[in-house]
């Protein structure tokens, strides 16, 4: 495909349950109104792992701009696709979640995220690694990363952040502390814990703010680990999450660090940018301005 010196949207039909498909002509229509003489196209993706592949297509045949159309998911895949490359990453969130694209601030509909593709500025955005994959919005393992296979499986009829909430309740049934053992810059911890979740930006699950503070160009990925809680203390706390006030908590630790080597007994699963990619063991890293982003 001939994209060079053009914009390359890729769509994921299914994001937002199934809404980014239905909004296609009108995501069209706006990429034509705005692109002013700049090529652009756009393809759908038609499985897991296609935006990565298409992504680093459309990077290894010029497109200056490769955009993911889809929620954090979609992203991460484009991430994974450009990174290295001259290409810059553009955003059109129509996920559930959209987190990444309000810490940027692209939350302000579809016209201003459109526009932001061909006349946004570009800016230099740090990325976290974990073990061979990139990630953009976040990453982590245990009981974030069971609830995002929940996600993932259901809850059709619910919208927005009331999707996660629903998959915390559900997944808090079954879900028991594992052991954790990490070393955090060279720092050895034991700990029994329900997550270590790793952030590159401040919010996950369609706006819970688990590291308020949280930079994109800081160099550092922020981990909150919560260790042991029972159900009703973690049903009774939840709520702070949105508010970002958790990090108060005494079950809360928060750190920032380069560098986190995890395992777990029981191995437990791990995501990054919500999407579950293995189990532990695993390794975090920061990778300052690894990519440049558009943004208003």
């Amino acid at each position: 495909m001939g994209w060079d010196g053009g914009v390359a949207v890729i769509l994921n039909p299914k994001a937002g349950r199934g809404r980014a498909g239905r909004i296609r002509r009108k995501l069209e229509r706006l990429l034509r109104e705005h692109a002013q003489g700049t090529p652009w196209t756009l393809v759908e993706t038609q499985c897991r792992g296609h935006a990565r592949e298409l992504a680093a297509e459309a990077a290894a045949n010029g497109a200056s701009v490769v955009a993911a159309g889809g929620g954090d998911g979609l992203v991460g895949e484009v991430v994974n696709g450009i990174v290295g490359t001259a290409a810059r990453l553009g955003i059109v969130p129509l996920g559930t979640g959209n987190d990444l694209a309000r810490d940027l601030g692209l939350a302000g509909g579809l016209n201003h995220a459109v526009w932001t593709l061909f006349h946004g500025t570009p800016w230099s955005m740090d990325l976290g690694k974990v073990d061979g994959w990139w990630f953009a919005n976040g990453a982590g393992c245990g009981f974030d990363a069971v609830v995002a296979q929940r996600v993932g499986a259901g809850y059709r009829w619910l919208r927005g952040s009331a999707v996660y909430v629903a998959a915390v309740l559900d997944s808090l049934r079954t879900f028991r502390a594992a052991h954790f053992s990490l070393e955090v810059d060279g720092r050895a911890l034991t700990l029994k814990a329900m997550l270590c979740y790793v952030a590159n930006s401040r919010s996950t699950g369609g706006g819970m703010r688990i590291a308020p503070n949280a930079r994109l160009d800081d160099g550092l990925l922020d981990l909150c680990i919560l260790t042991e809680v029972g159900r009703v203390e973690f049903l009774k706390s939840f709520p702070r999450v949105f508010r970002g006030t958790h990090i108060h908590h005494p079950k809360v630790l928060m750190l920032q660090a380069r560098d986190v080597r995890l395992a777990t007994d029981p191995p437990l699963p791990v995501l990054a940018d919500g999407d579950v990619i293995q189990t532990a063991p695993c390794r975090f890293t920061a990778v300052p301005a690894a990519v440049e982003v558009l943004i208003p």
